[in-house]
């Protein structure tokens, strides 16, 4: 991918630590693409509802994904002028700090084993026992929660803990403790976007809530240092020995800031593995009646935090893999599109992918999958068409909720992550949400992101404004739906939501 416009530089390098993948983007001024390398890790299923990683091989792979794309870009670690983080959200590590070890496998975000004790933690009060506090309800999804089963569950752990031998992180934290020297020096911090998602910080004062961990029973001398999300927090040591590490950010929140929503009422939807609507709310933390997060968006240096409401929904592009791998209906994630083409419509069928609960707004982690509406009439076709439909509902489904909590109006949705290359869930979406959805040029805005902020963080570009004279729009799709359509379908998708809940029974 190199070309002679690009090999002087100066760069910005973006690691992007995922949940399937991490990759290496270096991004040159204009925020383009100079080069990428990514590197698969392995998803460890030991138990229905339980996902691990190995934090080790994760450590691997982002080495060898810095050195591939300064390799493939031909550039000296010179000209990359700084490195930002952005990483899977809530997935949990704990390591020792003699010997830089993980001591067992990373919880992943979608890991459910913290169920019952969510439950537990709960007591008498519910899901909303940590929520003025933290913005989020008491889930599995969060990370304070992983920290407390490890420690109960791992034997010696909660010794080791309380001696002050053992690290936390989010897999920023472990890796930039990595990159910066390890055992060696390294810096154990993290931002305040990852930070606002373990349950365990403060949203108001962006430190640590001393009674909240005490409550779940985590010691404070495993949390890092909490800082801003584009500020040098040290050097890195190795391939790219020297050059600034100068940001971190969850990864929908730098999707957020490569989507460049620096304004409140600016929102984008990034469809992934799990797809994830965040909403500017500006310097004010809005709380949420319906169901949404409450979240950190982003904070420059010492600047106010900017806050954000998100909708999380568990399973969009999972659901197409899942079509693909497990029911042999497509042999590529691409042939979706043809096959749902080839009608008109749902056939009548409603596909809620509630496969580990439903997420936003609903968190009932006690729903399973549905297909509903099931005749003879329907064919794969139509089942692949509502598998497209189910993203566009569930982003409908979020849109509205954020409209009731923040009184703002969704005037467009930029959207980003590999499902927009899919034309008609595009044009679905913009159908279902009767509003313009938006591409832009740049798809990859999660490393975008944190190119962007280390950037700022070390002068590369000077402030926000140069940043959204950078953004593109690649296409844009406007409403063509009926809305007495709409309103009908619609209704039979909530129908069908309701089928999937109260699935699992609490006994087990």
């Amino acid at each position: 991918m190199t070309d002679s416009t690009h090999s002087t530089g100066p760069f910005i390098a973006a690691i992007d630590q995922g949940t399937t993948s991490s990759r290496c983007i270096v991004f040159d001024r204009d925020g383009r693409i100079v080069s990428v390398d990514q590197k698969e890790h392995e998803q460890i299923f030991p138990k229905p509802g339980w996902v691990e990683h190995d934090a080790a091989e994760i450590w691997t792979n982002v080495q060898q994904v810095v050195s591939g794309a300064l390799e493939k870009a031909g550039i000296a670690r010179e000209s990359v002028k700084a490195l930002g983080i952005t990483n899977q959200r809530e997935t949990t590590v704990l390591w020792d700090r003699t010997t830089g070890e993980p001591v067992h496998n990373a919880l992943v975000w979608q890991d459910t084993r913290t169920d019952a004790l969510c439950k537990e933690l709960g007591r008498n009060v519910g899901q909303d026992r940590f929520r003025r506090e933290t913005g989020l309800p008491l889930a599995s999804y969060f990370a304070g929660p992983k920290i407390r089963w490890l420690l109960d569950n791992v034997e010696g752990l909660r010794e080791r803990a309380e001696r002050g031998d053992l690290l936390f992180g989010t897999m920023d934290s472990w890796v930039i403790w990595n990159l910066t020297g390890g055992t060696e020096g390294g810096v154990h911090v993290t931002d305040v976007t990852n930070a606002s998602r373990t349950m365990l910080m403060n949203l108001h004062t962006l430190e640590w809530d001393a009674k909240i961990c005490e409550s779940m029973g985590v010691p404070m001398s495993l949390l890092p240092e909490i800082r801003s999300s584009s500020e040098v927090y040290g050097e890195a040591k190795g391939a790219l020995e020297g050059v600034p590490v100068a940001s971190a950010l969850g990864d929908q929140q730098a999707a957020l800031f490569g989507q460049t929503c620096f304004a409140p009422g600016e929102a984008k939807s990034t469809y992934g593995t799990g797809t994830f609507l965040l909403l500017n709310t500006g310097n004010e933390a809005v709380n949420s009646y319906n169901g949404l997060l409450t979240t950190v968006g982003y904070r420059i240096g010492d600047e106010k935090p900017v806050y954000a409401l998100e909708g999380a929904i568990a399973i969009t592009g999972a659901l197409v893999q899942w079509m693909r791998d497990q029911m042999g209906l497509i042999s590529t994630a691409a042939e979706i599109e043809t096959l749902a083409s080839s009608v008109e419509d749902n056939g009548g069928a409603y596909f809620v992918p509630a496969f580990s609960g439903l997420f936003a707004p609903y968190w009932r982690s006690d729903a399973r999958g549905v297909i509903a509406g099931l005749t003879r009439y329907v064919t794969k076709a139509h089942l692949a068409r509502a598998v497209l439909e189910a993203t566009a509902w569930q982003t409908r489904e979020i849109v509205d909720a954020m409209e009731k909590d923040s009184g703002v109006e969704l005037t467009s949705l930029k959207v980003d992550g590999g499902m927009t290359s899919n034309n008609l869930l595009m044009q679905t979406m913009s159908d279902f949400l009767d509003a313009p959805v938006v591409r832009p040029l740049v798809a990859e805005t999660t490393c975008l992101g944190a190119a962007y902020a280390a950037g700022l963080a070390v002068g590369f570009w000077p402030d926000t404004d140069a940043l959204r004279a950078n953004w593109k729009r690649a296409a844009e799709w406007t409403p063509r739906m009926d809305a007495a359509d709409r309103d009908r379908e619609y209704k039979n998708w909530l129908k069908a939501v309701e089928r999937t809940m109260g699935w699992i029974e609490e006994e087990n």
